[in-house]
């Protein structure tokens, strides 16, 4: 079993066995806070910080048999003890939460997370009801702050689905491009529909444009810089050359949103063909945009 999925199992524990969704994900949310290195992330969603991914967990332990999934919430069904397979330290963590938060109900629990994190709370629709004007200032700083109009490119390499998203809703980004040529990932939340699903939970539209793709096939003997640096010359000749009308149609989306995104899979962006793409959309006439790469 995955150690992330026993820090669940553990604090349900010390919770009787049970706890209501929206206080798992609070709880979970506040030891992650505490953690080095942190087992689960979160993102800013409609009730505060949400881990999709502990979401995902949670219901393949229902599917084990270890979780049961009722009205009231999240039950343990495993009759195990996980509480002590733990590290020291999580350990301690988890009995921390306990005693700190234990009698905190789910409002209590969302506003004292809006408060200590403000950034999560961006897109509470509990936000208003919960807190004073200053500290709903304090989010709407957060909320409202745009920056110069740009062209984002993301790999999602190394990183965590909620790393990723979060990287985009802090660049204010309004569009995400996926310019894969096969929008298939192993990776947790990276397919064409989950992404869109979680792009559009988060108020980003998603588009796909495989027509400026690299078939996988052509991507097999890459074991350094110079394959790649061949790679894209062959993809400037063969691809780039002849989608010309896909990249003003990008350009045209990047007129309209001010702020997208073109997304691939890999951290190094010299490694990576949405440079060479995002380039040669720069230099279409009307490009009045700032070119970052997150």
């Amino acid at each position: 079993m995955f150690y992330r999925r026993k820090i669940i199992l553990a604090l349900l524990e010390v919770f009787d066995g049970k706890l209501e969704k929206l206080r798992l994900q609070k709880l979970l949310f506040l030891l992650s806070k505490r953690q080095l290195k942190p087992d689960y992330e979160f993102v800013p969603y409609k009730y505060g910080c949400y881990s999709f991914s502990a979401s995902a967990d949670l219901t393949t332990m229902v599917a084990k048999g270890l979780l049961s999934d009722s009205s009231a919430g999240w039950v343990k069904s495993d009759p195990l003890s996980y509480i002590k397979g733990l590290k020291e330290s999580d350990r301690k963590l988890v009995q921390e939460i306990k005693k700190l938060y234990g009698n905190l109900d789910g409002n209590e629990l969302m506003k004292h997370t809006y408060i200590n994190f403000p950034f999560y709370a961006i897109n509470s629709i509990k936000a208003s009801e919960l807190l004073a004007e200053e500290q709903l200032n304090k989010i709407k700083q957060l909320k409202t702050h745009v920056g110069k109009n740009a062209l984002f490119t993301i790999g999602y390499e190394g990183i965590s689905l909620e790393e990723y998203l979060n990287k985009l809703v802090k660049n204010n980004v309004e569009l995400l491009v996926d310019v894969r040529k096969n929008p298939l990932s192993m990776k947790y939340g990276f397919s064409k529909s989950l992404l869109k699903k979680f792009c559009e939970n988060l108020g980003i539209k998603y588009i796909h444009f495989p027509e400026v793709g690299i078939a996988s096939d052509k991507r097999q003997e890459l074991n350094d810089q110079s394959d790649y640096d061949e790679l894209f010359k062959i993809y400037k000749i063969d691809t780039l050359a002849n989608t010309h009308e896909a990249q003003i149609k990008i350009l045209q989306l990047l007129k309209s949103y001010k702020r997208i995104a073109l997304t691939c899979f890999e951290a190094n962006i010299c490694q990576c063909h949405r440079k060479p793409l995002a380039e040669s959309i720069a230099s279409l006439p009307d490009f009045n945009f700032e070119l970052i790469h997150i």
